[in-house]
C-alpha cells in the first residue's frame, strides 16, 4: 500500500540487521553501474531471503544465476553477443554469491561445482564482450598465475591497468571495480588471480603471501611483454586488503606511474581484533598461545556463525602451516603491516581512497597517506553525503571512477 509519508531509510538502516550480507547487497548494487548486476533482479532475489536462513541466501542466488546463464546461451546462440555478455557477467556475479554462501554449510566436493559455474560464466561474458581478451599463464615461481589482458575494441592508448583482488573478491567483481571504467577510458587492463586469491586457493590451495612483491615483480615483468603494452604507463590498482598488497609492492617494484589503494591498509590484523574480547587481545599480545587458542575455540563453539566467518578468513593463511592454532593463524597476518620504514620507499604516486563508515581498516587511509614521504600521496575523501560511504564505495563505484581515473589520466599524460 502507498505510504506518502513513510520515510525511505533503508541507506542508512541496511537492507539486512547482518553487516555482511548488508554489505553485499550494496556490493551487488554498485555492480549495476558497470553491468555486473540489474537493480531488479537484486531486490527481487532478496526480497526472498531471510534473515539467517544462510542457505537459503545461497540457493536463491545460484537459482537466478543458472537462469541468466540460460538467458545467455540462448542469446549467444541466436548471434545477440551483447545480450549474451550482459547475461553472462551478470550471471558470474549472482553464482560468486551462491558459492560465497555456501562457505560453512557444505564441504567442498559440493561448493567446487559452484566455483566452476561462476568460472563459466566469467570466461562465456569475456568470449562475448566488446572487447579483445587473451588468456594469460603468467610465471610464477615454479607454476603459472590464471590472468586475462582486456584491451578496447577500438585499440587502447598504451595505457595499462594492473589489478590486484582483494581477500576474498572474485574476478567479475573487479570488472566492476575497475575494469570497466579504465577500458571505457582506452586502458587495457590486466586482472589475475595472485597467491590465496580465487582458483590459486580454492583449485591449486596456495594461500596467502605478506611479501607482495615476490608476486607483483613477476606479474609486471610479463605485462610488459604483452602487445600494445607502454611500459613508461603502467598503472596499479587494488581493491580492499589489496589496499596493503598495493603499498607493499611499491616499496620494491617502481615500475608503475601510479597507484591507487582502494582504500589504504596499513595493519591486515586490525580488522580481525576489532570486536575480540580483551582478554583474547592480552593473551595474544603477550604470547600465550594455549590460552588463546583454548579461549577462542569455546567462543566459536558457541557461536557458528563466527565459526563459518574465521574458517573463510583464516582458511588463506593456513595453506602455508596445516598445522597452525589460532594463535599462529593470527600471528601470520600480523605480518601484513605497512610499517613507515617500508612506506618511506614508495616513489610512486600513490591515491589512498578514504570513505566514511570505512567497516574494516578505520583510519588507516590516512595513516598510510602520513606515512609516505612528502608529496607521494594523495588522500580522497567519500561521504556518507554523497552515498559514498562504507568499505571501497560500494553504491558509489560511478563517483570512484571519475575520482581515480581522473587522476590517473593526469598522472599518465592522457586527456580525452
Amino acid at each position: 500500500m502507498h505510504r506518502p509519508h513513510a520515510n525511505h531509510t533503508v541507506f542508512a538502516d541496511g537492507f539486512y540487521t547482518d553487516a555482511g550480507r548488508d554489505f553485499a547487497v550494496r556490493l551487488l548494487l554498485g555492480y549495476c553501474s558497470s553491468g555486473g548486476a540489474d537493480t531488479g533482479e537484486v531486490l527481487a532475489t532478496i526480497a526472498r531471503c531471510r534473515e539467517g536462513h544462510d542457505l537459503e541466501w545461497s540457493n536463491a542466488w545460484l537459482a537466478v544465476g543458472r537462469r541468466l546463464v540460460a538467458d545467455g546461451d540462448a542469446s549467444s546462440s541466436a548471434g545477440h553477443r551483447v545480450s549474451a555478455a550482459s547475461s553472462y557477467l551478470r550471471a558470474a556475479n549472482y553464482l560468486s554469491q551462491a558459492f560465497d554462501g555456501l562457505d560453512g554449510l557444505t564441504d567442498d566436493a559440493k561448493r567446487m561445482p559452484v566455483f566452476a559455474e561462476h568460472r563459466a560464466a566469467w570466461e562465456a561474458f569475456l568470449d562475448h564482450g566488446d572487447f579483445s581478451v587473451q588468456r594469460l599463464a603468467i610465471p610464477y615461481e615454479d607454476t603459472t598465475l590464471p590472468g586475462w589482458y582486456l584491451t578496447p575494441a577500438g585499440g587502447g592508448t598504451g595505457a595499462t591497468l594492473v589489478t590486484i583482488n582483494g581477500s576474498d573478491g572474485s574476478v567479475s567483481a573487479l570488472w566492476s571495480a575497475a575494469a570497466f571504467a579504465a577500458l571505457a577510458r582506452g586502458y587495457g587492463v590486466v586482472l589475475f588471480d595472485g597467491p590465496g586469491q580465487q582458483s590459486m586457493l580454492f583449485e591449486r590451495g596456495t594461500g596467502f603471501r605478506p611479501d607482495w612483491e615476490a608476486v607483483q615483480t613477476p606479474v609486471t615483468d610479463h605485462v610488459c611483454t604483452l602487445p600494445g603494452v607502454d611500459p613508461d604507463r603502467l598503472a596499479l590498482y587494488g581493491i580492499s586488503q589489496a589496499g596493503y598488497w598495493v603499498p607493499r609492492t611499491l616499496a620494491y617494484e617502481h615500475r608503475y606511474a601510479a597507484a591507487i589503494a582502494d582504500p589504504g591498509v596499513v595493519d591486515v590484523r586490525a580488522s580481525w581484533l576489532t570486536h575480540m574480547p580483551k582478554h583474547l587481545t592480552n593473551q595474544l599480545a603477550t604470547g600465550r598461545a594455549d590460552e588463546f587458542d583454548r579461549d577462542l575455540a569455546i567462543g566459536l563453539t558457541v557461536s557458528p556463525k563466527t565459526r563459518r566467518m574465521w574458517d573463510w578468513r583464516a582458511r588463506p593463511y593456513l595453506q602455508s602451516q596445516p598445522h597452525a592454532g589460532y594463535f599462529d593463524t593470527l600471528t601470520a597476518v600480523g605480518d601484513y603491516v605497512i610499517d613507515p620504514a617500508i612506506a618511506s620507499a614508495i616513489t610512486t604516486p600513490l591515491l589512498i581512497t578514504d570513505p566514511d563508515d570505512e567497516q574494516f581498516w578505520p583510519g588507516q587511509s590516512t595513516e598510510l597517506a602520513a606515512r609516505c614521504a612528502d608529496g607521494i600521496a594523495t588522500l580522497v575523501h567519500f561521504t556518507a553525503d554523497e552515498g559514498a560511504n562504507g568499505h571501497c564505495q560500494p553504491l558509489a563505484r560511478t563517483r570512484t571512477d571519475q575520482r581515480i581515473f581522473d587522476w590517473l589520466d593526469d598522472r599518465l599524460a592522457r586527456r580525452d
